[in-house]
């Protein structure tokens, strides 16, 4: 970025077109400065842009899927493993509860973290 600062001064500097003048070659060399200087400020900050939003994508995609599997552990180790959630019984549907409750926890965790650094922003 620095060095097509330089090149963009230096081109300033070397067509300082006067008012009065309207030579072709000057005229073309201002509007390559231009495009030269829209190309730096709007193509090369949309390109880290593009990699930012797609490593935050990636990282929610991860997230959410070890979320899953770890709800979906946490669901099969209590039919597993506490007898009354488990059989014939009438509390069967309570394993899925415990779950959902565990996600709405997570949630609520994650939503004040968010709130958090919205006001730390601010």
């Amino acid at each position: 970025m620095a060095d097509q600062k330089r090149k963009a001064e230096a081109a300033a500097k070397k067509s300082s077109p006067k008012a009065d003048s309207k030579d072709p070659g000057e005229m073309s060399e201002v509007i390559d400065l231009v495009k030269t200087y829209v190309r730096q400020e709007t193509v090369g900050p949309l390109k880290g842009l593009g990699r930012k939003v797609g490593a935050g994508l990636a990282g929610a995609l991860l997230i959410g899927l070890g979320l899953f599997f770890l709800a979906l552990g946490l669901l099969r180790l209590l039919q597993d493993k506490v007898s009354w959630l488990r059989g014939n019984g009438s509390f069967t549907w309570a394993a899925y509860l415990v779950v959902i409750a565990f996600c709405v926890v997570v949630v609520l965790i994650a939503l004040s973290r968010i709130k958090k650094i919205e006001k730390e922003l601010n």
